[in-house]
């Protein structure tokens, strides 16, 4: 048997090598469709998408500050607390405000009775005027027109008897007693002129008074209009003693404690509306050719590696290096070009949005499909 063995035939190297790369070519040859059949694939399914890894959540940041001057009673909430919109989130001790409300209701009060006060001093003062303009001036009017014509048949008397007393017809009594009539009836025209006179200054006077009763009844309007807005303000402050979240959110940066004196504008805390956010994605310049908004993307969260859908809501009006705090200055000799990077708002689907819950400030990939 040793012998049989010995005596069989080993392939020589060529027939190897032959052998070796006929199965290289033959892994080559069907190898090389299905590669480039890969290589197509994902050339046709990238060809229409545009991403980036430079984006991130962002949302809204509101402060929460105090509208009144006083000492914190107690706050309500601590840092990473969820709220709801309307919760009470701080207290301020109300005793001052509310004292000074209570001294501006009787400010307001006393406005109140001087407005009635004067609005009565305006009624005398027209019912006044009204009654010199009108009963007792015409009553004037109508006696000195009387007097007048008495006076005018006593002057006409008197000149019908003067010849006859010349010419001694008639008594120097009788003469004496015409001339005396005439006398009388002229004092008495005068005296009813002199009546109407003083009753036109008197209703002249009255006039003035009506006029002085409404300026007064303006002031006292103005009194109570300016009474009013100190207690309606001072209202309003009472209710700014409990400060209330604006908004549903995530409370952050609590810098408020109680028993701390605060002023109007001081930040207390910081609110983040968690449900409201949005991913600002920085794409270059070279991927903007044919990026619009509205167009489908993707949003693939590093926390998790889930993908959320969402759409381009708007694209930036300028670079980011742009609007940063020291932009660069490219009127130097040494300029180097260099791609920019835009941001790009995207909105995330509503529905998609209530799979995870997006932080600020949380990286994300972005892609566009820009069909």
């Amino acid at each position: 048997m040793s012998q049989d063995a010995s005596e069989q035939p080993t392939p020589s190297p060529s027939g190897a090598a032959e052998a070796g790369m006929s199965k290289a070519i033959r892994a080559l040859v069907i190898g090389t469709p299905v590669v480039l059949l890969l290589a197509g694939g994902m050339w046709l399914y990238s060809r229409n998408r545009v991403s980036t890894d430079d984006a991130q959540v962002d949302g809204h940041l509101v402060p929460v500050s105090c509208r009144v001057y006083g000492t914190v009673e107690k706050v309500l909430v601590e840092d990473n607390q969820a709220v709801k919109a309307g919760d009470t989130l701080a207290l301020v001790d109300p005793r001052d405000i509310q004292a000074r409300l209570d001294q501006s209701k009787g400010s307001l009060a006393q406005a109140l009775a001087q407005l009635e006060g004067a609005k009565a001093d305006l009624e005398r003062a027209q019912v006044a005027y009204q009654q010199a303009r009108s009963s007792d001036l015409e009553t004037a009017k109508a006696n000195m027109d009387s007097k007048r014509a008495s006076l005018d048949k006593a002057k006409t008397d008197l000149q019908r008897m003067k010849p006859l007393a010349e010419r001694e017809e008639i008594s120097a009594l009788q003469y004496d007693g015409f001339r005396t009539q005439a006398e009388v009836a002229d004092s008495e025209w005068h005296a009813a002129e002199a009546r109407l006179a003083s009753l036109r200054r008197e209703a002249d006077i009255r006039k003035v008074a009506v006029g002085a009763a409404e300026a007064r009844l303006a002031s006292a309007r103005a009194q109570v209009d300016q009474a009013k807005a100190g207690h309606e303000g001072l209202d309003l402050q009472l209710g700014y003693t409990r400060i209330l979240a604006p908004m549903d959110g995530v409370v952050t940066r609590k810098l408020v404690e109680a028993g701390q004196t605060i002023q109007p504008g001081q930040g207390l805390l910081t609110l983040i509306p968690l449900h409201r956010t949005w991913v600002t994605a920085n794409f270059k310049e070279t991927q903007l050719a044919r990026m619009k908004p509205g167009q489908e993307a993707e949003i693939k969260v590093d926390m998790n590696g889930m993908v959320l859908k969402g759409r381009v809501d708007s694209i930036a009006g300028s670079t980011g290096s742009r609007m940063s705090l020291l932009p660069p200055e490219n009127a130097v000799g040494n300029f180097v070009k260099v791609v920019q990077r835009i941001p790009v708002k995207i909105r995330i689907d509503e529905a998609e949005a209530q799979k995870v819950i997006l932080r600020p400030g949380m990286n994300v990939e972005a892609t566009v499909i820009v069909q």
